[in-house]
């Protein structure tokens, strides 16, 4: 695994990770896409689309 950003959103994909925002609120579900933009999509109890640039930590 490299320590690119989008390397590492890749290697996660279809697996749970948490992602933490700069408002301090956290999302826990199945990463299931993302773009160049880190904009995420993760699905938990509903699909959730986070702004890329809203996102402070994303952890497995």
């Amino acid at each position: 695994m490299s320590g690119r950003p989008l390397d590492i959103l890749e290697d996660s994909l279809e697996e749970t990770v948490t992602v933490r925002l700069k408002g301090g609120e956290e999302f826990t579900g199945v990463l299931t896409g993302y773009d160049q933009h880190m904009n995420l999509v993760v699905e938990g109890e509903d699909t959730t689309v986070i702004r890329g640039d809203n996102v402070v930590t994303i952890e497995p």
